[in-house]
């Protein structure tokens, strides 16, 4: 199998929606390059249950836990020298979920203003390193609800429709916008990971060519 021309202190977040299959991309892309992975805590989360019960009364709670989760997570990377593969980055937490939580009134403003503060402190210290490079996962939105359906989360099936539509248009609109680093876009119906684990080198192929276009040449 041949070695993809990739840094080995290289770092990359997968992005995408709720259901589109993040944890199982970071996992086959560490293991192919032989990196290590930084996965959400969820099973560890006290408040993520709650919040599917009750969005308002817990939507800080949880943001609040997740935004401290990584800051711990990119400090981790930063004394590890790289070589990282994030399932989900800061930026959906701040641009997708806590804003969309804040418009939605389902989170206060003071609040939302406190988490923002955090934020901003967090992003300014010297061991807050940037992906080389922002993994996201698109595809129809009938799709990732069956996938939400399939994997049987009760809090996840519970939750109205409307919430996903909702989350759907905000990351839409949101990675045509983002530039903090550079972004692959792949469409999950154009690979099978769990049915064919030949195709992660398709991934592979399209994270060496980003890489050759972005790092600069000495």
């Amino acid at each position: 199998m041949k070695s993809p021309n990739i840094p080995r202190n290289s770092v990359f977040a997968v992005a995408g929606m709720v259901g589109v299959g993040k944890s199982t991309m970071a996992h086959a892309i560490a293991e192919r390059l032989g990196f290590q992975e930084s996965l959400e805590n969820v099973a560890e989360n006290p408040y993520l249950e709650r919040f599917y019960d009750d969005f308002e009364r817990w939507s800080f709670h949880l943001q609040i836990f997740f935004l401290a989760e990584r800051f711990k997570e990119q400090k981790h990377i930063f004394e590890n020298g790289g070589g990282f593969v994030q399932d989900r980055s800061i930026y959906e937490d701040v641009g997708i979920f806590a804003k969309m939580h804040a418009d939605e009134g389902t989170m206060e403003a003071v609040d939302f203003e406190t988490y923002m503060n955090l934020y901003e402190a967090m992003v300014l210290m010297p061991y807050f390193p940037h992906p080389n490079a922002l993994i996201y996962l698109e595809g129809p939105l009938p799709v990732i609800l069956d996938r939400i359906e399939m994997r049987g989360r009760n809090m996840e099936l519970q939750t109205p429709r409307s919430y996903w539509e909702e989350m759907y248009r905000r990351y839409e609109q949101w990675i045509e916008s983002f530039t903090a680093c550079p972004v692959i876009r792949l469409n999950i119906e154009e690979y099978d990971l769990l049915g064919n684990e030949a195709d992660i080198e398709l991934v592979i192929e399209k994270i060496a060519e980003k890489m050759k276009k972005t790092t600069p040449r000495v």
